[in-house]
């Protein structure tokens, strides 16, 4: 199975620099964990933004839809900062034919506590195993994007009410 990756930015590619005492959004690390993981499929990681989701503009949206659209795959992972990865997934979810699925972090994968690894294969495994539509793959879920929320109290996604 062909699955293409998109990467936005977020958290989950953010690099602390430790002189500026800030953090800043880095080179992905997806081609990194699939090569660590040895992965049984086979992927394209398409590098599209690097940004704070904070910062995502609705060009950036439309960006991330034309780069979906256009996409050769019908199996699509968007890793995505969770602050807003849910208004960017109901953006997509006009697309026919595709399961797409979003993906993040609540720590950047260069850390050792990160849940970054999990969530990218959280991801991964729901990208082959739904059907078409949009998802968000967090915290062990995988939940429609309507059904989704960022519960910033608790630091996690849950099915919203």
């Amino acid at each position: 199975m062909d699955i293409r990756i998109i990467t936005v930015g977020g958290t989950i590619d953010k690099v602390y620099f430790d002189d500026l005492s800030q953090y800043e959004v880095g080179e992905s690390l997806v081609n990194t964990f699939f090569d660590r993981a040895r992965v049984g499929f086979t992927f394209v990681v398409e590098p599209l933004l690097r940004k704070d989701s904070l910062k995502l503009t609705g060009e950036d949206r439309r960006l991330i839809l034309n780069a979906v659209q256009a996409s050769p795959e019908n199996h699509i992972v968007i890793t995505h900062g969770t602050d807003t990865m849910v208004d960017t997934g109901k953006e997509l979810v006009n697309i026919p034919n595709k399961v797409i699925v979003l993906t993040g972090a609540m720590q950047p994968a260069r850390f050792q506590d990160s849940d970054a690894m999990f969530n990218l294969g959280t991801a991964v495994a729901a990208a082959q195993m739904s059907s078409p539509g949009v998802y968000i793959a967090m915290n062990g879920l995988v939940l429609p994007v309507a059904e989704a929320r960022k519960n910033r109290d608790l630091g996690r996604f849950e099915k919203a009410l």
